[in-house]
């Protein structure tokens, strides 16, 4: 049994839902909670999103220098049946930080609530509510806002982005995904299929019916058959094939849209990170790192965008796009003898890494990373395995050069800092780029 909205711990009441949301993408919210979650499977495993890993907001949104104390403030906008919203609080739940919960799915936001108590979190306010309605909520401003999956589905998706941009600190952060055009390219073939199918029926139930009838039938030559291992929400039941094919609101984007639309008429800084791969789905020496192209130097010269646009095209599956958005590059930098490296997302070490790197002897060798769908020839450098062996987490790079000169045993002048950086900037710039390697400071480590 799901557990009614605590009032007390509302920031406003559950009030009805002023005219300024689309009633059909609320009622298909109420009907078909998304996505599904069952609470109960909350004492059993915590369901991560990629974007709300505190480190990774740390390193790309905060120069690696967050503490998330001192009243840090999340908000969790389209929060759904909860999975950033519980991620979040999970890892915060140790700390004064508060994250708000919106939605205006009243089921969905009931689902998550139980959730939460499932796990025993008390660092939640909900609100139902539309996005839309930010502004005039009288909120405290927030550090870091999640929207993933919403502003899709709004009918001006661009008054979404505003409204939330009311509630951001100016040094806060966005942590945002939206559908990419061409890796859902088959997605829409079949929503245009399935209108064409169900012509005027209304009832949910029977047009899920036609759907589940039609995928059934697909020819081995249909475009989602031939590209159906990208996608995954038809294999979540009801909910995840209305999701995917019948919604009555949803649209995408191309990489190039996303410039224009964050960086160019709102002048934001964009830091992309596709789930498990980084921003190697949006390098071109990456996506085509398996049979590199003989102009591949003149690629790596375009500017970012048109990198990135140009990855896009080439890869053809990238099909959300999730960013960090911020006031100018607030990510962590490189070079930076007090920052401290680490590894991330799996359980590396840095004896492993080393291990890995010196596979050819300090030669260039062919990194395959399976997870990131990575096959690519790297150059560790003369010291770069060694040094990555010396990453634990807790040292500084400052720290890590000192030892490795303490172990220096060359005839000549050990390397200084500066060698040192440019000699692992290539494995460093790899691993970032797949977001294996972030960086931190000391008081945040």
């Amino acid at each position: 049994m799901l557990a009614r909205p605590d009032p007390q711990s509302a920031v406003h009441p559950m009030n009805p839902m002023p005219p300024n949301h689309l009633p059909e993408v609320r009622r298909q919210y109420e009907a078909l909670p998304y996505p599904p979650r069952d609470p109960r499977d909350e004492s059993k495993r915590l369901i991560p999103t990629w974007l709300e890993d505190l480190p990774m907001i740390n390193h790309y949104c905060f120069g690696g220098r967050q503490s998330f104390g001192q009243g840090f403030r999340a908000l969790v906008a389209g929060g759904g049946t909860g999975d950033a919203t519980i991620y979040l609080a999970e890892q915060l739940k140790h700390t004064d930080a508060t994250i708000v919960h919106l939605d205006l799915s009243e089921a969905s936001t009931a689902i998550a609530q139980e959730r939460a108590r499932v796990r025993g979190l008390g660092n939640i306010q909900w609100l139902r509510h539309s996005i839309l309605d930010l502004p005039s909520l009288a909120l405290a401003p927030f550090d870091y806002i999640n929207c993933s999956g919403v502003l899709h589905h709004l009918a001006d998706p661009d008054q979404g982005l505003r409204a939330l941009r009311q509630v951001l600190k100016p040094a806060g952060a966005l942590g945002i995904m939206v559908y990419g055009a061409i890796g859902r390219t088959a997605i829409y073939h079949m929503q245009a299929a399935m209108r064409l199918v169900n012509g005027t029926e209304e009832d949910p139930a029977r047009k899920i019916a036609a759907a589940r009838d039609i995928l059934a039938s697909l020819p081995p030559n249909n475009s989602f058959r031939r590209n159906e291992d990208l996608h995954h929400d038809h294999r979540m039941g009801d909910a995840g094939i209305y999701d995917l094919f019948l919604h009555s609101q949803d649209r995408a984007y191309t990489v190039g849209e996303i410039f224009d639309w964050f960086e160019n008429a709102h002048g934001l800084h964009l830091a992309f990170s596709d789930v498990a791969r980084g921003r190697s789905a949006y390098l071109p020496h990456m996506v085509l790192g398996r049979k590199p192209p003989d102009r591949m130097a003149q690629l790596r010269a375009m500017p970012r965008r048109q990198q990135y646009e140009l990855a896009e095209l080439l890869g053809g599956d990238i099909i959300t796009h999730c960013f960090y958005a911020t006031s100018g590059d607030r990510s962590a930098r490189y070079g930076d003898i007090e920052a401290v490296p680490f590894f991330f997302h799996e359980p590396l070490t840095g004896e492993v890494v080393s291990r890995v790197f010196n596979t050819n002897r300090g030669q260039p060798f062919v990194l395959n990373h399976e997870n990131a769908r990575l096959s690519l020839r790297v150059n560790p450098g003369r010291y770069g395995a060694r040094l990555l062996g010396m990453i634990d987490g807790r040292r500084s790079f400052g720290a890590i050069f000192e030892q490795f000169r303490a172990e220096w045993k060359g005839q000549a002048a050990a390397p200084g800092d500066s060698t040192l950086f440019e000699d692992l900037r290539e494995s460093y710039e790899t691993l970032n780029a797949i977001d294996r390697l972030l960086l931190r400071y000391p008081e945040t480590a």
